[in-house]
């Protein structure tokens, strides 16, 4: 399959469509994907007779599971692709996810099914984002000895509580409704209403200048309301344990809630599965989330585009990425292996400057 036929183009009245079309990969995106969908943008963006803009993920799985990783992991061990790829694919996803952030008209993107990773960077730093029964949210980086990415230093600052905390250092998996509750998702609309949602779109008399009020009053139209979900009932127990300013202090703070909190069990199974990720990627996620606390978009990604640099030349990345889609043993040996060998000065290298190769916007 060509990068044309996997990024699918198309026009319906005033309503742009792009769709990612490669669904036995659950829509994770390559570098050929993004160099199509950057310039499809900036001629949307021109075109008087484009309007909003609806992205969608072929099949009936994924809207998109994240960024092409393996292709960075093969650069990153010299094999089959070009060694700069761990650069430049981070740096032109990231350009695009700002002109995602920055597109004037409408941006709808329909994240039905997984969306994970970069999956959520071209969804949720986008103007609307409509969830359904089917959707299942996830930044689950910590567990590939990454970081969670494409923009999250500012959107999990701004989920409640400490909850952005939570789900950056586990990649806990949210529902519909907990992507509602954290602003991931601005809308939800019923699976089978997506397609009629779409098509009123493409008949909409649109109006230049009143776009984002005309779009809002469509999805209005077609979005329903969802329970409370999960994450409501449990952020009094995720604000008592993540409000610690290490991850040390983090895990005694679940080990006492499983010892005889309200939510014990939940706190078992957090622990638990914080133990089975990369020490480094927790330690490095802690910080850049409290670094980040008040980072707009181009800050966040500046920084992230840092971390990912020092990232590509560590090992953690590599060995995640190997246990878990590579050989698929699902047992990384992390290095350092604990998070007491992990020193603050090992993390403050992560964070130091990287000089010309910096991520700057115009």
């Amino acid at each position: 399959m060509s990068g044309t036929d996997e990024i699918l183009l198309g026009q319906e009245g005033g309503l742009a469509t792009l769709t990612i079309n490669r669904p036995k990969a659950l829509n994770a995106l390559t570098l050929d994907n993004y160099r199509r969908i950057d310039p499809a943008l900036r001629a949307w963006e021109a075109d008087p007779s484009v309007h909003a803009i609806v992205v969608r993920g072929a099949g009936d799985r994924a809207f998109c599971a994240g960024g092409d990783v393996r292709a960075v992991y093969e650069a990153g061990r010299g094999i089959g692709h070009d060694p700069d790829l761990t650069a430049v694919f981070f740096r032109e996803e990231y350009e695009l996810i700002r002109r995602i952030h920055r597109f004037t008209k409408p941006y709808i993107a329909i994240i039905d099914g997984i969306t994970m990773g970069g999956g959520a960077g071209i969804s949720v730093n986008g103007a609307y984002r409509i969830a359904t029964e089917r959707t299942l949210f996830a930044m689950p980086e910590t567990g590939i000895g990454l970081f969670p990415d494409v923009g999250a230093t500012r959107f999990l600052n701004r989920c409640p509580g400490h909850v952005g905390r939570y789900l950056g250092l586990t990649g806990a998996r949210l529902s519909a409704e907990d992507a509602l509750y954290c602003g991931f998702a601005t809308h939800a609309v019923k699976h089978d209403r997506v397609e009629a949602l779409v098509e009123e779109l493409g008949r909409a008399s649109w109006h230049t200048g009143y776009e984002h009020g005309l779009a809002e009053v469509y999805l209005g139209r077609f979005a329903v309301k969802l329970g409370p979900g999960t994450l409501a009932a449990l952020q009094p127990a995720i604000d008592r344990c993540f409000a610690g300013d290490s991850v040390e202090t983090i895990l005694d703070a679940l080990a006492a809630e499983a010892a005889g909190g309200t939510q014990a069990a939940w706190a078992e199974e957090t622990r638990a599965s914080l133990l089975t990720k990369s020490p480094t990627s927790l330690k490095i996620t802690l910080r850049q989330l409290a670094i980040g606390r008040d980072y707009e978009l181009e800050a966040a990604l500046a920084l992230e585009y840092r971390l990912t640099q020092h990232v590509m030349a560590a090992h953690d990345f590599y060995e995640g990425v190997r246990a878990m889609l590579i050989d698929r043993d699902q047992k990384p040996h992390w290095r350092p292996a604990t998070l007491a060998e992990v020193s603050e000065g090992m993390i403050d290298a992560y964070f130091a400057p990287i000089g010309n190769r910096e991520l700057r916007f115009p």
